[in-house]
């Protein structure tokens, strides 16, 4: 009878989703984890480029090029992402 007196384990209380959905906010998922840091990158070369006029970006890939155009798209996508999330959480949250 190994299991009689096996340690119990406290369950801890963490926040879980459906928690957070009931109390009316949500936990962020890995998109919103990964639209946030894209923003932040876009605003970083931003600031840059207004700083320092370099474009970090176009540094990295070249002016122009195929793969600079690519991260701007996907940093605007980004944006139109954390847009959307931005009105979603507001009509949840009335003030």
């Amino acid at each position: 009878m190994a299991t009689m007196n096996a340690p119990t384990m406290e369950r801890r209380h963490l926040p879980e989703r459906r928690a957070a959905v009931r109390e009316g906010t949500t936990a962020m998922s890995g998109i919103d984890y990964a639209a946030m840091a894209l923003l932040i990158i876009g605003g970083l070369n931003w600031a840059m480029v207004g700083l320092f006029d370099v474009d970090v970006v176009a540094t990295l890939f070249g002016p122009g090029s195929p793969a600079s155009r690519v991260v701007y798209v996907v940093v605007g996508l980004a944006a139109l992402y954390s847009i959307y999330t931005a009105i979603k959480m507001s009509r949840h949250h009335p003030h």
